[in-house]
């Protein structure tokens, strides 16, 4: 199979101390608004499997989200699902370019070192969940698949994840893969015409350790299909 990079944009919740939460509790710090719950522990297990190395952010994404464009007040947010983030009021531009330099910038310069490693043209996958209620709805999909313009390998993974008909799979839904705001995947997959896919396991769903390892499992396999199919269409004669 070809080599993979998996990251891990919204991996913790960790905030530094001198930044004191950010002026809010540990119940919220726990929820998603400060992370992608189970991503990081879906991330290492498809490591393992993949044999495949990963990168994972350092900080929470309330102190800098790493899958944001520069300049987004996303990046840096004063709300989030309703809740106020109070140490992210008013900041100043030499604080939020002190964020930028100390975490996200490291954090892509990572990714792209890793990335250009790999022996051959590596496939990009971004790793995310999302909750299973936003702005009072429901979201149904279980697992779902982001993507742009490139949909190579997004449409034979997602056949192959909705051929045993026994789970809820999105496409685009409830996120797309937007330039204007998305920026891991654009950034490093984009540009260099790389195979990409950016997948979100519904939190519920990767919230234990046994979760996380059934999901990676599945997805992997999903993705081993894809892959195959890719690459038999490129073979002379087929």
């Amino acid at each position: 199979m070809r080599p993979v990079v998996l990251v891990c944009d919204h991996a913790t919740n960790f905030i530094p101390a001198e930044m004191f939460g950010l002026g809010l509790g540990d119940s919220q710090l726990q929820k998603h608004i400060a992370w992608d719950i189970g991503a990081a522990g879906v991330t290492r297990v498809l490591a393992e499997m993949l044999d495949a190395p990963a990168v994972y952010s350092e900080v929470s994404r309330l102190v800098v989200d790493c899958n944001r464009v520069y300049g987004r007040p996303d990046m840096m947010p004063e709300m989030s699902d309703g809740i106020a983030i109070p140490g992210n009021k008013d900041l100043t531009g030499e604080q939020r370019y002190q964020r930028i330099i100390r975490w996200f910038n490291p954090y892509h310069d990572a990714i792209e070192a890793v990335t250009r490693a790999q022996a051959a043209e590596p496939v990009f996958v971004s790793i995310h969940s999302m909750t299973q209620v936003m702005a009072g709805q429901e979201r149904p999909w279980q697992i779902s698949l982001s993507s742009f313009q490139d949909r190579r390998l997004t449409d034979p993974i997602l056949a192959a994840l909705r051929a045993r008909g026994d789970i809820t799979v999105g496409d685009n839904e409830p996120y797309d893969v937007d330039p204007n705001l998305d920026y891991t995947t654009p950034a490093h997959a984009f540009g260099r015409g790389l195979l990409n896919v950016q997948v979100e396991f519904r939190q519920d769903e990767v919230a234990s350790a046994k979760q996380q390892r059934a999901w990676a499992e599945r997805f992997a396999g999903a993705l081993r299909i894809g892959l195959d199919s890719i690459d038999s269409c490129s073979k002379p004669g087929t």
